[in-house]
């Protein structure tokens, strides 16, 4: 596979899962700083930007911080400017994608950017993150039932999972980082950001012990967004991405990876804690950027003697 095709999938779906971490996290958290709670409405804004990896200024309005998070263009961590620059790599990449796959994310495209134009009432940006939400479960069915399970599927897998890796764990360190100030809203909050509150509630009933939650999020490998699932998934198409490329370089990219899934797979969340989550956290996310970097010079921004040589 070209490495500019590769380059545009893997980006293409980077920007997607970007833009739905944003609808989720922006959906379950903003209707909770219209209940009281001891946390005030700036205290638990600051907490959702923190939670998107967001620098907060801390002297813009939450209504409009939140219509800038949905619909400004210029803005690059906005759900719009995501879903238009994922668009603009689906684009350069028409031949290698499904034509319902290019349909579904046009149609979101199209909804979002003139929902875009008429933003008036506190509810629309809602309906705005909704749709990109329902959009999301579309385009990823429509890619997995359309779409042949080759080295460019693979590629978008390891695209959606890699930015899922480096989310979580923004999104779990900013609740985690100061567990006392959190009440049961926004322990609620943190499991709707991952579409987990259901699924957790069957397997520790509805207890919301901040340890049993980091447990579930970070350790468990059959929830589709905790850590370890996103990290194995990852892993799974690098492995199959390696089988294909036939190059001496796909060693380091094996060992940064095994370590990586070997962090999450042989570790308890005592020792997590004892040894301090914040620390934990921040590896995996800097493992996370490692693997990125050497996926990106292996396959993508290789030299030509690389490619002779493999």
């Amino acid at each position: 596979m070209l490495s500019r095709v590769a380059d545009s999938l893997y980006w293409m779906s980077r920007y997607f899962e970007r833009a739905d971490h944003c609808a989720r996290v922006l959906e379950a958290n903003y209707n909770l700083m219209l209940n009281p709670s001891k946390l005030s409405t700036e205290e638990r804004w600051h907490r959702i930007m923190a939670s998107l990896g967001l620098a907060d200024s801390g002297d813009i309005d939450p209504q409009m911080a939140m219509i800038k998070l949905t619909s400004d263009a210029d803005h690059e961590s906005s759900i719009v400017s995501c879903i238009a620059t994922a668009r603009e790599n689906a684009g350069q990449v028409r031949e290698q994608i499904s034509s319902e796959m290019w349909e579904r994310l046009n149609r979101l495209y199209h909804q979002v950017t003139q929902a875009n134009t008429r933003l008036e009432t506190d509810a629309d940006p809602l309906r705005l993150v909704a749709a990109v939400r329902e959009g999301s479960y579309q385009f990823d069915g429509v890619t997995d039932a359309t779409m042949n399970h080759g080295e460019g599927w693979h590629f978008i897998q390891l695209g959606k999972y890699m930015e899922r890796s480096c989310a979580l764990p923004v999104l779990l360190d900013a609740y985690f980082s100061a567990p006392g100030e959190a009440d049961d809203l926004d322990w609620v909050g943190l499991l709707a950001s991952c579409a987990a509150f259901e699924s957790y509630c069957k397997v520790y009933t509805a207890d919301l012990k901040p340890e049993s939650m980091a447990e579930f999020l970070i350790l468990n490998p059959e929830f589709p967004y905790s850590v370890r699932y996103a990290v194995e998934r990852m892993s799974a198409a690098i492995d199959t991405i390696s089988e294909t490329s036939f190059t001496k370089a796909n060693g380091r990219i094996a060992r940064i990876a095994g370590r990586l899934r070997a962090s999450l797979a042989y570790v308890q969340i005592a020792e997590i804690m004892s040894a301090g989550l914040h620390r934990y956290l921040n590896s995996v996310i800097e493992q996370c950027n490692s693997l990125h970097a050497a996926v990106h010079v292996v396959y993508i921004d290789y030299p030509i003697q690389s490619a002779l040589e493999a």
